[in-house]
């Protein structure tokens, strides 16, 4: 039997565990301190435990972390590690350091179903779901591969795949990244991003509607399913509708997600339908400039354009923020993610 890999377990989950191995609860906990307090890596550093206990967790479960295959730095500082995970899949996860803050951008899946047409990673196709455990064990990773960089502050889920598309584990991996038993990061510092899985975004715990992050990025059904294919089942109207009705705190807002193409989506007129669109919506606008990478026709928008887009939308009263772009220069910036796979068959067709 495949040993249980501990970082997706949250601390019930982790105590009904442990209670199979004949040890009480409170194993549990001094596991979960160890792992997220302490840093500890492997069970022999985990010396307040039993040695019985330490050599049945040796075999029944895992702190395996995914292995480092690259690092790459960008001129800008932004760090990208492709990591191979257990069966040989890899993904790809980036750290962007700023100042006072970490900010990790982590993988959901290998490769993604969404066909996205402007994204990198859509072009393999899906290959597999990440575990939850595999999620979080990013962060682990991340923290002793790059421990140059200090402590991981923010996360977003923006990396490889669609989070709602794999919506168990990336609940799961969320509880344990902000519960003060696991990676203790607030609520308010983790974002998850969607392309508009409507179902999944009706069930979402209220804790992750937050800081939900929804791309966008076209203002009319034709438009945005000539580039999300997603929209084909969940159109415009029926997304905003859901987002309208759902309830947020009086300071909170959804975040909504448009990459601006050039000669595509980022005229004056998408911009003031854009803005008719979004009237009632609690909601703040990110603009993305385009990232061009290889194989893609699509090109990045003028500086003007940008400046023309975000004026419109100030000037009705949204908060309209340019995303400044990062690591670029190593295909770690928004929609270049993709983990190439030595040696493995070609990854399924997408899911329709």
């Amino acid at each position: 039997m495949k040993p249980v890999l501990l970082y997706g377990l949250d601390r019930e989950s982790l105590e009904n565990f442990i209670a199979g191995l004949d040890e009480k609860p409170f194993r549990a906990r001094q596991i979960l301190s160890n792992i997220y307090r302490r840093g500890v890596l492997s069970f022999a550093g985990m010396t307040e435990l039993s040695v019985t206990l330490r050599e049945k967790l040796a075999v029944e479960a895992s702190l395996e972390l995914p292995a480092l295959v690259e690092k790459q730095v960008s001129r800008d500082g932004t760090e990208k590690l492709l990591l191979e995970l257990s069966d040989g899949e890899r993904i790809e996860t980036v750290l962007i350091p700023e100042e006072g803050r970490l900010t990790q951008c982590v993988s959901t899946q290998v490769g993604c179903a969404m066909g996205c047409r402007f994204c990198r990673t859509a072009g393999g196709g899906l290959v597999r779901n990440l575990e939850a455990g595999e999620i979080v064990a990013q962060i682990i990773a991340a923290q002793k591969y790059c421990p140059e960089l200090g402590r991981v502050t923010n996360v977003v889920f923006m990396g490889m795949g669609e989070p709602l598309h794999n919506y168990d584990a990336v609940v799961r991996a969320f509880s344990i990244i902000t519960s003060d038993w696991g990676i203790s990061i607030s609520r308010r510092k983790v974002t998850v991003s969607t392309s508009g899985l409507v179902d999944a975004i009706q069930k979402l715990p209220h804790s992750m509607l937050m800081n939900l992050a929804v791309s966008l990025n076209a203002t009319t059904d034709e438009q945005r399913s000539a580039i999300m294919p997603v929209n084909l089942r969940w159109p415009i109207a029926e997304l905003l509708k859901t987002l309208a009705t759902l309830e947020l705190p009086d300071r909170e807002h959804f975040t909504i997600e448009y990459v601006l193409l050039g000669g595509f989506n980022d005229t004056l007129e998408d911009a003031k339908r854009l803005a008719k669109l979004l009237a009632p919506i609690k909601c703040k606008i990110n603009l993305i400039p385009y990232n061009p990478h290889e194989g893609s026709h699509f090109k990045a928008p003028s500086q003007e354009d940008v400046r023309k887009f975000q004026e419109y939308l100030l000037e009705k009263n949204f908060v309209a923020m340019v995303r400044k772009s990062r690591g670029d220069d190593i295909l770690a910036a928004c929609g270049q993610l993709r983990a190439e796979r030595a040696e493995c068959p070609a990854a399924p067709e997408k899911e329709s």
